[in-house]
């Protein structure tokens, strides 16, 4: 029996990222533009895995959104560099609530494969072979096929975001707040498809998320953003273990430790 073989990686950039800068119409009496990402640069790597990390409001998402094609910059570029593939859309988002991403009245299977049919141009019977090994991949079989979304639970569902992602064959995955909806356990069993994704593909990741103990488990550089701006970026260990930055330490201080107990407020 023989090992499936293992793409080979390249070591140029999937993305990069330079001088973004995205500005939001006034919503105050003085007038003033909201500066919500102000120049952030930076490269993800073809197969690698970036995260970007800070509190509501730090603008993570909104540089997410920028990449994806669903914000526009007020100036600054995004380029993917593509690895010669053809890709229906080399950039694909998976969000926080995935039932929203998804027909509630289409079967998951039927909703896949007229993805596949109508976007990469397959015949019916190759889309729906295609469409049966993409949700072998994360986990799911035929009777998950024949259910309508409401009929599966938060985990599958995301499972079932990711399996469309995945199908129009992006360079890049972004994944914005992924598993915070999810509880600890459905947590880790997307945690650990994401971890085998990236071991058999090419596929790039960026990671949006508050979660540090996630950001650890499941990418390899990070980014810290407060305010619009990165105050710190390096490899995911260095930045987490070693925080150079007075704003990174607050986060980590932020994350509960064993045996933390809340405690009430004196009246």
């Amino acid at each position: 029996m023989t090992e499936a073989a293992v793409p080979a990686r390249d070591t140029g950039p999937a993305l990069i990222v330079e001088h973004l800068r995205k500005e939001f119409p006034a919503r105050s009496r003085d007038g003033k533009a909201v500066i919500a990402v102000d120049d952030v640069g930076f490269a993800l790597e073809r197969g690698g895995s970036l995260a970007v990390v800070g509190e509501s409001g730090s603008g993570k998402t909104t540089v997410a959104r920028i990449v994806a094609g669903l914000e526009r910059a007020t100036s600054g570029t995004v380029t993917v560099t593509g690895s010669g593939k053809r890709s229906a859309r080399p950039v694909q988002m998976v969000f926080q609530d995935p039932f929203a991403s998804l027909d509630p009245r289409q079967r998951i299977g039927a909703g896949l494969t007229e993805l596949l049919r109508v976007r990469i141009g397959l015949g019916r019977a190759a889309a729906l072979e295609r469409a049966t090994g993409l949700l072998a991949e994360v986990g799911l079989d035929e009777q998950h096929a024949a259910r309508l979304p409401l009929d599966l639970s938060g985990g599958q569902r995301q499972r079932v975001a990711i399996a469309r992602a995945l199908a129009l064959e992006p360079e890049i995955l972004i994944l914005d707040e992924a598993v915070a909806a999810l509880d600890v356990s459905v947590q880790a069993q997307v945690l650990n498809l994401l971890s085998d994704i990236r071991e058999r593909t090419t596929v790039a990741f960026l990671f949006v998320s508050h979660d540090l103990a996630v950001v650890r488990q499941v990418t390899d550089h990070c980014l810290v953003m407060q305010h619009g701006r990165v105050v710190e970026e390096g490899r995911t260990a260095e930045v987490l273990d070693h925080p150079r930055d007075p704003y990174t330490q607050e986060l980590l201080d932020a994350v509960p430790r064993p045996g933390w107990q809340p405690r009430r407020r004196r009246a």
